[in-house]
């Protein structure tokens, strides 16, 4: 019965690492070859032509149909001479992954065919929408969908195929993708970080948003893979007892890679380098097969374009090296899962990080306020933030002792916490007198140096403060890092409009400008201290604590996702531009409706697998032991029961888990038919979750002991310790 499974296992036992040799030994040889780069342009592109596409990078500035129709002969002869054959519109629907639609570059002429690609194609296309989430912005027999071209993030080549960025949105223009919105809400944090910035430094042009992700993932042979269908379904195991071996002597993190995973990388690295994907850090994670990889930072945009191709290059790359790359946030049961930490920060066109401590008193005022009203801007929006980290994936993770907990709050250090205090304590009603803006401007003045050892990190914290960034450490491995980059921008530009109006009231009614910049920032210090947390966050003190803070504990999904829908978030995003009405409803029912789907693909694997692969096992094992039964009997005739009493408890032992697995199976799909009648695709999210998910972890518990009494050759799937240690 395990037939597949051992197939599989006399395929791993033959694996060899496959070493690709790399264009060039040094990076920089081939670095950026498949990206129409400023290099590239700057190859094929007039002088006036170039400008106008950087006044349009840098600036935001249109680019008229003239200058499109040269860009799209100079992307299309750049592309010919890698052999490239088609175009395609690459985006990034609501599907949480990438889309591409392949045209040709030829076209029929006379006799014969000619190659085309114009400006018309480049700027703007018209795929079928009709299948894409669209959270009822369009009806399912409308199909118009429009994809516009973005010169902020270069053109590529993956294969034969040039692929042009670009936003998605609806016929009646409505966001349908995660692009749009995160160029909108990048907009409004870079006016109101400048309008900030005009207190400090007025020769400062342009603010952006700088993001360095940190992708975790696993490896698992291919053929193990497809012999689990949970795997292949689902992207998580089901059910499986956990190895002898796991983590526990934490051999496996940062230990020496493994030669098949280390092969599988060296090439994985080089199709990034060659995409322009600075990714320049591995290693390996916690668990066993468990490993990370990371670039440098990039402008956001760009970065949350290169995560999604680094997404897809892994599942690529690792196809080639016979691995499956799992993404899911928690693939196996007691092991630590996976995240996507998203180190965000704020940076000016003068080269200054706008939450790196300065080198005087002055500007270290900037990095305070900057600084200040980032947890400000958590303190007001934390609800948002826990929704915006939401899946059915990331509800595993959240709180285990592996990820920071549904709980959000903030971790600066002991020193800068000591800073806040002290500007809390000093900054009292009026004006300051010099005496005490001294004493307080040399006190921030010593940030950088104790910036240099400042505190050890808190990995329980989902989002801390590590030096010139802050890491929001509770993003799910398998997410759009754009979900998570969308609301911190957006929230941030709603607290610094906030503190700049605050600080201009008071500089009106007589305050000097730095007197009335301490106080709003003791203003916002007091109000978020709630916020603040140094301790354990895996503790079960703290969430008692932060219970009697107000800080909310939302560990589900579809409970979390009701935040988006908050009169708050409703005027943020409204006020800035981000989502209208309508497009904040539609992605909260894609939301609510990707987890009902999830957790009913789930349900009905673990359905398809216990009837059709479990129980007949678990029968046949009670079968075979019931042969030793009779065959005692037969041997040593009235007094055989004293030899048969073990093998009668695993009979008894086996009916009793086959009766309740049939029970929790029926029950299962008696609460999926109830929860599929209902109207609203909220509340059908919250009657699988209560109902349907709520008997996983009882299903599997019984299906988990079956693996310990069924004979090993009969086991239908590959089992944990079978799947987690690939040398």
């Amino acid at each position: 019965m395990a037939t597949l499974r051992f197939a599989a296992l006399d395929k791993v036992l033959d694996r060899q690492p496959q070493w690709k040799t790399p264009p060039s030994s040094k990076i920089s040889d081939f670095y950026g070859v498949n990206v129409f780069d400023l290099e590239k342009m700057k190859e094929y592109l007039s002088g006036n032509i170039l400008e106008s596409v950087l006044a349009s990078i840098e600036k935001g500035a249109r680019i008229d149909r003239f200058a499109a129709d040269h860009v799209a002969a100079a992307m299309k002869a750049w592309a010919m001479t890698k052999g490239v054959t088609h175009y395609s519109h690459w985006f990034q629907p609501l599907t949480g992954r990438t889309a591409e639609k392949h045209d040709s570059f030829m076209q029929p002429s006379g006799n014969g065919a000619m190659e085309r690609f114009g400006g018309g194609q480049l700027v703007q296309q018209e795929p079928d929408a009709s299948s894409f989430p669209n959270g009822g912005i369009r009806n399912t027999f409308e199909a118009r969908g429009y994809t516009a071209w973005d010169p902020s993030s270069p053109a590529f080549i993956i294969g034969k195929t040039l692929c042009i960025p670009t936003i998605f949105v609806s016929y009646t223009g409505e966001a349908l993708d995660y692009k749009t919105p995160l160029m909108k809400a990048s907009a409004a944090v870079e006016k109101a970080s400048m309008d900030i910035m005009k207190y400090f430094d007025k020769s400062v042009s342009k603010v952006v948003t700088t993001l360095g992700w940190e992708q975790e993932y696993f490896l698992v042979d291919s053929a193990l893979f497809k012999a689990r269908p949970d795997l292949v379904m689902t992207g998580r195991t089901l059910f499986g007892h956990s190895s002898s071996k796991g983590q526990q002597l934490d051999d496996h993190y940062f230990g020496s890679i493994p030669e098949r995973a280390m092969a599988f990388m060296q090439d994985f690295e080089t199709e990034c380098h060659k995409l322009g994907v600075p990714v320049t850090t591995r290693h390996n994670e916690v668990a066993p097969n468990q490993f990370e990889v990371a670039p440098m930072f990039e402008e956001v945009n760009r970065a949350v374009d290169h995560n999604q191709l680094v997404m897809d290059l892994l599942e690529k790359v690792g196809n080639k090296h016979d691995f499956h790359v799992l993404l899911h946030e928690k693939p196996f049961q007691g092991m630590n899962g996976s995240g996507k930490h998203n180190n965000w920060s704020l940076a000016t066109d003068t080269g200054i990080n706008l939450l790196s401590p300065g080198v005087n008193p002055k500007t270290n005022l900037r990095f305070l306020t900057f600084f200040i009203n980032t947890i400000g801007a958590l303190h007001r929006h934390d609800d948002l933030m826990r929704a915006t980290i939401a899946s059915a994936g990331n509800d595993h993770r959240l709180g285990a002792n592996e990820a920071p907990p549904a709980i959000i709050s903030t971790f600066i250090g002991t020193q800068l916490s000591a800073i806040l205090d002290e500007i809390e304590a000093k900054v009292h009603k009026g004006n300051l007198s010099p005496d005490e803006k001294t004493d307080l401007k040399l006190r921030i003045g010593k940030i950088p140096d104790i910036m240099l050892d400042n505190t050890d990190r808190n990995r329980t914290s989902p989002f801390a403060f590590t030096g010139n960034k802050f890491e929001f450490r509770a993003v799910g491995s398998a997410a759009n890092c754009a979900s998570a980059m969308i609301t911190m921008n957006t929230i941030m530009a709603d607290q610094l409009t906030w503190f700049k109006k605050e600080v201009d009231l008071l500089i009106k009614k007589g305050q000097k400008k730095d007197d009335a910049i301490f106080h709003v920032l003791k203003q916002v210090i007091v109000d978020s201290k709630r916020i603040r947390f140094e301790g354990d966050g895996y503790s079960d003190s703290w969430a008692k604590e932060a219970e009697k803070r107000g800080l909310k504990n939302v560990k589900t999904t579809p409970d979390a996702l009701d935040f988006m829908l908050s009169k708050e978030s409703r005027r943020i995003f409204s006020e800035f531009d981000v989502f209208g009405e309508k497009e904040l409803e539609a992605r909260y029912e894609i939301a609510q409706e990707f987890y009902r789907m999830k957790i009913q693909i789930e349900s009905r694997c673990f359905q398809d697998m216990i009837l059709n692969q479990i129980l007949p096992v678990a029968i046949e094992q009670q079968r075979r032991t019931l042969d030793v039964v009779i065959g005692l009997k037969e041997v040593y005739g009235a007094s055989y029961k004293k030899f048969a009493d073990p093998h009668l408890k695993i009979v008894e032992e086996i009916s009793e888990r086959v009766r309740s697995l049939q029970d929790k199976v029926e029950q299962m799909r008696q609460e999926r038919k109830k929860a599929n009648i209902l109207a609203h695709s909220a509340d059908q999210a919250k009657a699988y979750c209560k109902n349907v998910a709520s008997l996983f972890d009882p299903i599997r518990y019984e299906v988990d002991k079956l693996e310990l009494i069924v004979d090993n050759e009969l086991w239908p799937v590959p089992k944990y310790r079978e799947m987690l240690f690939t040398k």
